[in-house]
């Protein structure tokens, strides 16, 4: 085997935990050094033998590098925006072993805007040419919703012009920042601003005393579901088919749902093919039960995570919860796909909804 390994080339070990990845950086490091240092054949011998190794740690792994200094490698590491990646690479820098020469980062750190200048599909962002203000709602006054406004917005290159001020965002805010603490934002042009402006480098401060505020708002909001009481809504689809909720009737009403803005819905489609108006069998229905009772057994109340309730459908179960952070719901959300993938094709969403607007179809008045 040892002759043969020779001639084909030894296959690393898969990776199947972070101590995996970081015990196979730590045997090419010196070369990966020495190859970002002196820029010659980064992609095809760092970039092309990291890439394949992030993948098998988590999907939709991103990075940057470049030398910090003369004698420091910084290997950023990048979800790209997709929140629910965070917590993957939050716990593998956090698991990384200190070796001399380099700096690892997770998520893209925040600038100082001063030196912040975006070339992006032939246009440039800077401080000079965008401003912001934002969009106050009496029903709502913990939404942070911004216009920002491009002295240079085309309506034709909307899409274009949006990703350029995203990623300006990302390095002047931090990417943590930039993807968590807007709710809403629309970018315009100079003739359709109904505010009064504000410089773009004010932004980062407007949006710290705002999380501060908010903070200080709901410090400490807990609410303990044992006692609570549910409604049962029942309806009928054009098919035939029949939707079942069972919802959280208290919690729907309760006044401090922005204390938990995150909405986070698991969706475990099932086989309903068996003349029952697309509803489970039994085996099916204690199975999706159970697998309720895992997510509500890790998603504690008490701990920030309330279980809304649960919507079952022709082929479909979605599970409701409203959660103040993101990172465990979708940590216990990649465990369940793991765990059920021989089983269900579980897939979730997690996103910023401060007023659970996506539960006003449940709300009675």
């Amino acid at each position: 085997m040892g002759f043969l390994d020779k001639i084909l080339g030894k296959k690393d070990a898969p990776i199947q935990s972070n101590n995996d990845f970081w015990n196979w950086f730590l045997k090419h490091e010196k070369d990966f050094f020495k190859i970002v240092k002196n820029r010659q054949n980064i992609h095809q011998d760092f970039f092309g033998k990291l890439a394949p190794k992030l993948d098998e740690v988590h999907d939709g792994i991103y990075f940057l590098t470049g030398m910090l200094d003369d004698n420091t490698v910084e290997l950023i590491l990048t979800p790209d925006g997709v929140i629910r990646n965070i917590y993957a690479i939050e716990e593998l820098v956090n698991a990384s072993p200190k070796i001399e020469g380099w700096k690892f980062t997770s998520l893209k750190p925040a600038s100082d805007i001063q030196n912040i200048g975006i070339d992006y599909e032939g246009f440039k962002f800077n401080k000079d040419n965008l401003k912001f203000y934002p969009n106050l709602h009496d029903g709502y006054p913990d939404e942070i919703d911004l216009t920002v406004v491009y002295d240079n917005f085309v309506e034709e290159k909307r899409a274009i012009i949006a990703n350029g001020v995203y990623i300006l965002l990302d390095n002047y805010l931090g990417e943590l920042h930039s993807v968590t603490l807007i709710d809403n934002m629309k970018i315009v042009g100079p003739n359709d601003v109904t505010e009064e402006l504000i410089p773009i480098e004010k932004l980062k401060d407007y949006l710290i005393w705002r999380e501060k505020e908010f903070v200080e708002k709901y410090e400490g909001t807990r609410h303990n579901t044992e006692n609570d009481n549910y409604s049962s809504f029942e309806a009928s689809k054009k098919d035939g088919g029949i939707v079942i909720a069972i919802m959280n009737s208290d919690l729907l009403k309760w006044d401090k749902k922005a204390s938990h803005p995150w909405v986070f819905i698991t969706t475990i489609p099932f086989d309903g093919n068996n003349n029952n108006n697309g509803m489970p069998d039994d085996e099916t229905y204690q199975l999706l039960n159970a697998i309720e009772d895992e997510i509500t057994l890790e998603l504690k109340d008490l701990e920030g995570y309330l279980n809304i309730g649960r919507q079952t459908s022709a082929n479909k179960r979605e599970i409701f919860f409203a959660c103040k952070d993101f990172r465990k719901p979708t940590k216990v959300a990649d465990q369940l796909m793991e765990k059920y993938k021989s089983t269900f094709e579980i897939s979730y969403e997690i996103y910023k909804d401060k007023y659970w607007q996506s539960f006003r179809n449940f709300e009675q008045n």
